[in-house]
């Protein structure tokens, strides 16, 4: 078949068991690589639907020629055979027992007793005390052989344990607590097949995980450089390059998505290729391993039945010729795609109940006493066998004369002839395999032969460390250099840092006033680089799900990732902080000549990169970012405040003052003020000499430094007016130029290589993943929910019982015909004309790209309508499009309720499962239920309605065992059925939309699925939903299908009849006739060319469609419609509103859930509560007990001016919470649920009562630890800065809601926290003293700075009326002039300036103290004590400003680009 053969010669080529094309084939492939990928050009799609004969090739007997050639080239098979014996396989935790989420209360319990914990059981575990996990076995023993060339198909319900079977087959075993058995590969034990061979078995997950920002074709040729084999696994002649190029567009041509080449791949919120396009791109990756042992996870889960079809043929072809060992589990499998395997192997509950030759399964079954079902397909039939509210028994047997159990339907097959055939079986090959190593010995040498040279045979990687570097180092750079948004953001707030920074310390002068203020600029610019290496942590979590699937399909080393991020990362840092560091340099007039400059960008971009490495090292070693910001804010108070500028190191607390030495910012301060210094001489003039004249005031003492004046300036000599600036360095801090390049070069080289290394041996032997997906989490339950939960059990357990009475095949035929006893509700139709929809794209026709085209068709009220088509026809847009989800784009034509325009309540009478399942990951099933029912339906309908409701839902949806788990540890199949039950309790009126519902669940529970909304549309419901490879009996459920081609053109619209009738007699006169064995749903699109298979007929059949006698009558149908609409009176607009509820219900409920969420939530809020109380803690301890000396004083300063940090901290974890919580907002508000207002509101609500938490926590471990309330203002005084403290959280949690409200993503978010950070501390009026700061800043960003105002309240409230004393080392000595005593000298200067004079009748060194009381310090600052209340709530203002953009942002700005 020419399906078959294209895949033979993708999968064949590709695992070099064949030759490279000949040249014909070469011919062709290219001129195919060459056409155009945009699928707007009608010829292109009807070139890729014909699969024109000139593309296709005699590939079966190609490849075995061709596996001739590569034998006598001395390329070996790779034939592996799996024998699995006794394979058993436990969890952690009792068959009964739960796993119950943390909250606060316990987090914080467990911080203070969790260490005594841990010691308590590491010492009972060294004296044999320790007492062994309670653990539940989840796969019982099971046993088989699979041989080289064969496949097995696992069927099971879920939970049956089919995961854990693949996943234990491909040497996963990460996440189990004991894995018992034996599994053997060619002869070859799992423990060396990990250590050697793992890339050889390999596991393709159910989830599609890539970078969303590379194309499909960047994707692929990825995971082929790193997997190409070497020189001796090739035939002579053949490059990699070419190899890789070849192999890619085959794999793209074999799964029909060539189209999709040069787009992006996506995600759920970056626009790229349709989901059934992005599984197949998965598909693709997986089959570049080459591996010999593949076990796919539900791998056709959204695939289309044809193409699903497809894929399982290609396998069929791939394993018969290539020798390969396939293992396959699938919902839904149809009886095309069972009658392919060769083995299968049913599973109920972890306990192995058949494994055998399918076509004796079904008989098998049947022997044991259960009833077969006309027309079910023998997938359905084995794992309804297996669930005890779908089997039904032959006549005359009961679960009392058959094997129903899990336990004893294990125990009959294994005393059955299958049972002893099958350890037969096993035994026999295991002989063979001791016996034999022929193929053992050719497998060895075959992995071998694909290392690329210099690879150690001992090596399970085909590249080289090196080649795996260069391979990342390549894909790295790409996904940054196409994130465009980031780059530009990133660089344009560089820049906008550089200049606000430059212009702030504006051409410093070389005078005393320049000193302190040319180490202020030095050190902010070095800090702004080295915390903007802050925003890698986030990143390094986000692609972990990544990283262990491609490091487990043996595509690299952990380790060559760390290298990888480096290289890639250094063009884009280098330039953007090389471009930082001129501007600041140059503004700021720090000493200009080429060797200062790249002296001083040489150690602040080393530092940078230090803290990248640390930054990045912290990311990989903690399970979540806020583990990791815990760290992180444990180190970075200590860096900045021990870095020598704040506290010089002489008055560092003697048990703290080590701390300078293991800081990497100390260093870089260093060497940048040792750089700076050691090449200016400075002038002492102005406010440093004492006593000095005062412009209008004083005018008695020299203009010049005088042998009776004094400079202050550190390093001064008596009577000269000049210091060398090494002088000064030495002085003041102790610095010496002499370790500039002997000293803090290589410590910081150091650090780097230290922190690289670490990144290595974390991400080698310290691998964090996040959790594991297979535990569910529950919460406690309450009264009321136990008593729910009893009575779901007790009607699941009556139900149970009554379920043997049910035929399902009456019940099966009566689907159709049986009404509802009820009338059906008078409803509205919905109806589409010439439907089309153009997004910008540069593949299309003048920057458009045309997804769907002149579309017509209507939902009537009592119906059920499915939407199929090919993977990317469009049914997915086509449904966002009625639903009015789509927000970009163009979209022409009409869509009309009663052939009138939508009205304002459309979104809200509507319901729209999605396929992407977004909710809130801490609700619990009944509360996202609830909460739906609660603000979905109208108002005048009770709670307690509501309640019954969401538990027939429940109930209906078999999420009875799950009501109190917690959403985001339920698994695929669960949270697509909490989509449609969420979307269900809302009881839509007009209308009810699904996008692929069954997608992901089992044959079962599509079945029960589709039976519901078969009810619902007999009670009146309209409902359209997508669908992905139905059986018959599904398909025959529904009224009406439209089916769409690639291009979004129509096939069909119409009525599908009893038996697919009247859609098989529409194809068949047109030439396409669905034989009676087949499914019509598959044939239906194998005949349109939805696969690779080329289309049936001549003529293109969107064009079949519009010639049709159907077609008319559809439109003539929607003219009716239209009419008998307009005929109605039209509902009146006063009642119709755009949410179902009040405003203030909105925000009780939305408000109430965002409570429980952050407190199941006990990461976030305790490392809250950890940062502020660290930050505290760390700056109580270093400015201990303060005195009242000069230097006290200053402490007392730089204690308050920590408080400004706060916000930043807060920032960077409230945004990706903002961010994570507008996603489900995103989803909820286009259904009306709540407002954007409620949504905005809620989260600040739910933040107050932990801010207020944190800034207790703060404001005690401040003040009574340094002695604060020491002035005027008192203990009243110490009260009134726990409200500034207040304050300045609400508005840290206020301002990063804004800056996340503001953002598209959070690594952009993240961006903008240094710059903001920087701003408002440098131009507060302390970092620049007020009266230094330029004119330009003073007249308006001070007076617009929240910092200002809390800075000024705070200072002021604590130094007023502070009597100052200075000790002796801080006065200032000078010598009056002779026959003058100190006060006659300078009485007159102290009285203007301040201060006092110690010893004022003396004659000789006069001791002057610049203060003798706090307000003399903060008064030339511009602060005053009578305006803190206003600075306060000033303050405040700010916190409702950021609360007001917040709103204003979740109203217009939702960056969801649909």
């Amino acid at each position: 078949m020419n399906t078959d053969e294209a895949v033979i010669r993708a999968e064949a080529e590709f695992d070099q068991l064949s030759s490279h094309l000949n040249s014909k084939a070469e011919e062709s492939t290219q001129e195919f690589s060459k056409r155009p990928s945009s699928t707007t050009l009608a010829q292109d799609r009807r070139d890729l639907e014909k699969a024109d004969s000139s593309d296709r090739f005699d590939l079966r007997d190609y490849l075995t020629s061709s596996n001739d050639k590569n034998q006598r080239a001395g390329i070996k098979h790779k034939n592996v055979g799996v024998v699995w014996e006794n394979v058993e396989v436990e969890a952690l935790g009792g068959d009964d027992s739960k796993f119950y989420i943390g909250t606060l209360a316990t987090s914080t319990l467990y911080f203070f007793i969790g260490p005594f914990f841990t010691l308590y059981m590491f010492i009972t575990g060294l004296i044999g005390l320790k007492k062994p996990p309670k653990t539940k076995t989840i796969l019982n023993k099971s046993s088989g052989v699979l041989k080289p060339g064969e496949m097995c198909l696992v069927l099971g319900c879920p939970g049956a344990g089919c995961t854990t079977f693949l996943r234990t087959i491909a040497n996963r075993r990460e996440g189990y607590e004991k894995v018992n058995g034996n599994v053997l590969y060619a002869g070859i034990n799992a423990e060396e097949m990990q250590k050697y061979y793992k890339g050889e078995v390999v596991y393709n997950q159910e989830d599609d995980t890539h970078i969303p920002t590379l194309t499909v074709s960047q994707t692929l040729r990825f995971a082929l450089a790193t997997k190409t084999p070497g020189p001796n696994g090739r035939l002579p002649g053949i490059s990699r390059e070419d190899f890789d190029r070849e192999i890619q567009d085959t794999f793209l041509r074999m799964l029909n998505i060539s189209h999709t080449k040069n787009t992006l791949v996506g995600d759920e919120f970056v626009r790229g290729v349709s989901g059934g396009e992005r599984k197949r791109v998965s598909i693709a990756e997986m089959m570049a391993t080459r591996a010999r042992v593949q076990c796919w996870d539900n791998s056709t889960r959204g695939l289309d039945a044809s193409t699903a079809l497809d894929f399982v043929r290609s396998l069929r072809i791939m394993t018969d010729v290539l020798g390969q060992t396939t293992f396959i589990t699938l919902y839904q499998a149809s009886e095309s795609i069972y009658e392919l395997f060769d083995k299968v192997l049913v599973l109920d509950k972890g306990h192995q109940v058949f494994y055998g030759p399918p076509s004796e399964a079904r008989a098998y079954f049947e022997g044991l006493g259960y009833k077969s079902l006309p027309r079910q397909t023998t997938p359905d039939y084995l794992t309804g066998c297996t669930d005890i509210n779908e089997r039904q028994y032959a006549p005359g047997r009961s679960q009392n004369n058959v094997a129903s159990t899990p336990g004893s339907m294990e125990e009959a097959f294994r005393t059955s002839e299958h049972g002893k055939r099958n350890s037969s079986d096993v035994d026999e090959y295991k002989r063979y395999m001791q016996h034999e190593k022929n193929d053992q010995e050719a497998f060895r040498a075959a992995v071998a032969a694909d290392k690329k040279r210099g690879v150690s045979r001992s090596s399970p990687y085909t590249l080289g460390f090196s080649g795996q570097v260069w391979a990342l180092t390549k894909r790295q750079f790409q996904t940054r250099l196409q994130d465009r948004f980031q780059i530009y953001t990133s660089f344009t707030i560089a820049l906008a840092l550089a200049f606000v920074l430059g212009g702030a310390f504006y051409n410093q002068p070389y005078t005393s006033s320049g000193a302190f203020t040319r180490g202020s600029v030095i050190f902010a610019a070095l800090l702004t680089t080295c915390l903007d290496a802050f925003g890698e942590m986030p990143g390094q979590m986000v692609g972990r799900p990544i990283l262990q699937k491609q490091t487990e399909y043996s595509l690299y080393r952990p380790s060559a990732i760390a290298v990888a991020n480096l290289f890639a990362d250094l063009p884009f840092s280098a330039v953007r902080i090389l471009l930082f560091n001129i501007i600041v340099y140059f503004l700021s007039g720090l000493h200009r000549s080429a060797g200062a400059f790249f002296t001083f960008h040489l150690f602040n971009y080393l530092a940078y990169l230090v803290l990248q490495s640390f930054f990045r090292f912290f990311g990989l070693i903690c399970f979540s970012f806020d583990s990791a910001l815990r760290l992180a804010v444990f180190f970075i108070p200590n860096f900045v405040a021990y870095s020598g500028y704040m506290i010089p190191v002489a008055s560092m607390k003697r048990w703290l003052y080590w701390i300078y030495y293991v800081d990497p910012i100390s260093y870089a301060w260093q060497a940048s003020m040792e750089n700076e210094f050691m090449r200016v001489t400075l002038l002492c003039d102005g406010n440093s000499i004492i006593p000095r004249n005062i412009m209008g005031l004083i005018t008695k003492y020299p203009d010049q430094l005088s042998v009776n004046q004094v400079c202050t300036l550190f390093g001064s000599q008596g009577g000269s007016n000049l210091i060398s600036g090494v002088d000064y360095i030495r002085a003041g801090y102790g610095l010496d130029p002499n370790d500039l390049w002997r000293r803090n070069l290589p410590v910081l080289v150091a650090f780097f290589l230290f922190f690289q290394i670490a990144q290595f041996l974390a991400l080698e032997f310290y691998p964090q993943y996040g959790y594991n997906t297979s535990i569910n989490f529950y919460v406690h339950e309450t009264e009321e929910t136990k008593r729910l939960n009893a009575a779901q059990q007790a009607k699941k357990a009556q139900r149970s019982q009554l379920r043997e009475k049910e035929k399902r095949l009456s019940d099966t035929a009566s689907l159709r015909s049986r009404k509802s006893p009820t009338p059906k509700k008078e409803g509205r139709a919905l109806t589409w004309e010439k439907l089309n929809y153009h997004v910008p794209s540069a593949d299309g026709d003048n920057g458009t790209k045309r997804l769907l085209h002149d579309i017509y068709g209507f939902v009537k009220p009592g119906t059920l309508t499915a939407l199929m088509g090919a993977s990317g026809a469009g049914k997915t847009t086509c449904l966002d499009v009625l639903a009015q989800r789509k927000n970009i784009g163009v979209v022409t034509g009409d869509i009309l309720v009663d052939g009138r325009p939508l009205p304002a309540d459309f979104a809200r009478g509507t319901a729209y499962a999605e396929q992407m399942d977004v909710h809130e990951g801490t609700a619990t099933v009944r509360e996202a239920m609830r909460f739906s029912a609660y603000l979905r339906q109208p108002s005048h309908v009770s709670t307690e309605e509501k309640d019954a409701y969401v538990e027939e839902m429940i109930e209906l949806l078999e999420l009875q065992d799950l009501s109190e788990a917690l959403v985001f540890s339920l698994n695929i199949e669960a949270r697509k059925r909490l989509t449609i039950g969420v979307e269900l309790a809302s009881k839509p009126e007009l209308l009810l939309f699904l996008d692929e519902p069954t997608s992901g669940l089992d044959a079962q529970s599509a079945w029960n699925l589709i039976r519901f909304l078969r009810k619902l549309a007999d009670q009146g419901q309209a409902i359209l939903c997508t669908i992905h490879q139905p059986s018959s009996l599904l398909f025959e459920s529904f009224d009406r299908l439209l089916m769409l081609e690639r291009g979004g053109e129509t096939v069909y619209f119409g009525e599908i009849g009893e038996d697919s009738r009247v859609l098989r007699e529409y194809f068949a006169r047109n030439g396409a006739v669905c034989p009676s064995n087949v499914n019509p749903a598959e044939y239906m699109l194998e005949a349109i060319g939805a696969g690779v298979t080329p289309r049936v007929g001549p003529k293109d059949w969107k064009d079949v469609w519009l010639e049709s006698p159907e077609y008319r009558r559809v439109r003539e149908e929607i003219d009716n419609i239209k009419a008998t609409g307009l005929a109605r009176p039209e509902p009146s607009k006063a009642s119709t509103s755009t949410y179902a509820t009040s405003f203030f219900t909105q925000l009780r409920l939305v408000s109430a859930r965002n409570a429980v969420a952050l407190w199941r939530s006990p990461e976030y809020i305790f490392t809250r509560l950890f940062v502020c109380s660290c930050i505290s803690l760390f700056v109580s301890l270093s400015f201990l007990q303060l005195g009242n000396s000069v230097r006290d004083l200053q402490f007392r300063v730089f204690a308050i001016f920590w408080v400004i940090v706060l916000p930043a901290m807060v920032m960077s974890q409230i945004e990706p919470l903002f961010i994570y919580n507008r996603r489900t907002f995103i989803r909820e508000s286009s259904s009306r649920i709540y407002s954007p207002y409620v949504f905005a509101i809620g989260q600040v609500l739910g933040e107050i009562p932990y801010s207020i938490l944190c800034g207790l926590l703060y404001w005690v471990l401040m003040v009574f630890p340094i002695g604060f309330g020491d002035g005027a203002a008192g203990t009243n005084g110490t009260g009134f800065q726990l409200l500034i403290i207040l304050f300045m959280l609400l508005f840290g949690v206020t301002l990063g809601q804004m800056v996340g409200a503001l953002s598209p993503s959070v690594q952009i978010a993240v961006l903008f926290n240094p710059f903001i950070g920087l701003v408002l501390s440098t131009f507060c009026g302390v970092t620049i003293p007020y009266p230094s700061l330029m004119g330009f800043w003073r007249s308006w960003l001070y007076e617009l700075n929240p910092y200002t105002r809390t800075l000024a309240a705070m200072v002021s409230t604590e130094l007023h009326g502070l009597v100052i004393r200075c000790r002796n080392d801080e006065f200032v000595l000078f010598d009056p002039p002779a026959g003058q005593t100190c006060g006659e000298w300078a009485s007159e200067f102290v009285g203007v300036v301040g201060g006092y004079i110690e010893n004022i009748n003396a004659t000789a060194a006069c001791q002057y103290c610049q203060f003798s009381v706090g307000d003399e310090f903060y008064t030339p600052l511009n602060i005053e004590f009578g305006n803190r209340w206003r600075d306060a709530f000033i303050l405040f203002a700010f916190f409702v400003f950021n609360l007001i953009v917040t709103i204003i942002a979740s109203r217009f700005l939702r960056y969801a680009w649909r």
